[in-house]
């Protein structure tokens, strides 16, 4: 099998994907509503660091997202009380709100998506999902090891 070939078709057939319904949900994987997402899932009292890591994006970047959160009264910062050097960032009622809408909306989009995608082809997709995801934090894991 020509690998390369493969990958070429895959890549020109995930960008149609992309630029398709996934568009309008994007967002859902990166910036403000993935910070907010991670905080209220962690139930809060988490780093910018630990949001930076889990996003995979630089400590500027997390730090005007959060700026940008705060301004929207969406999040709160305050100084770990057991270590002065720490900040923790906790969700505000307002900011829970809204990562669940924008949650619910997302699961509303995909689920209609895999609905027609049909019963058998959803789940050996969602099965692929799950084993890129594997396959890709092992090559990750071997990459940080050497």
């Amino acid at each position: 099998m020509d690998y390369e070939q493969l990958a070429h078709v895959f890549l020109i057939k995930f960008r149609k994907f992309r630029k398709g319904v996934l568009s309008q949900f994007d967002e859902s994987f990166r910036g403000e509503l993935c910070a907010l997402a991670y905080i209220v899932e962690k139930d809060g009292s988490v780093s910018p660091s630990e949001i930076s890591n889990e996003m995979n994006v630089s400590s500027a970047r997390i730090a005007a997202t959060l700026n940008s959160l705060e301004s929207k009264d969406f999040i709160t910062r305050k100084i770990d009380a057991s270590n002065r050097r720490r900040i923790i960032v906790d969700p505000t009622p307002q900011g829970q709100e809204w990562a669940t809408k924008n949650y619910h909306q997302a699961i509303g989009t995909y689920a209609n998506l895999l609905e027609h995608l049909g019963e058998q082809d959803s789940l050996e997709f969602i099965r692929i999902i799950g084993r890129l995801a594997e396959i890709a934090s092992e090559t990750e894991n071997i990459e940080q090891k050497t």
